[in-house]
């Protein structure tokens, strides 16, 4: 699933993000949602999380639950 819509996230969503730094190699990190930085409701880069545990990027991909 896509991680540009607002919708489609909430506290507690397993995702993949990319870090500022990453952005440029496309590396991403696992973890899950603690916060939802962005307010508007679409952004074309991705919505920006901060994940538990500190790490704030844009989502790239919603993992389903159920996948690991």
């Amino acid at each position: 699933m896509d991680g540009k819509e607002r919708t489609n996230l909430k506290p507690g969503t397993r995702v993949l993000i990319i870090q500022k730094q990453d952005q440029r190699s496309g590396k991403t990190t696992e973890g899950v949602v603690e916060t939802i930085l962005t307010r508007t409701a679409v952004h074309p880069h991705g919505i920006k999380v901060r994940l538990v545990g500190g790490l704030v990027g844009r989502v790239k991909q919603i993992i389903p639950e159920g996948e690991h």
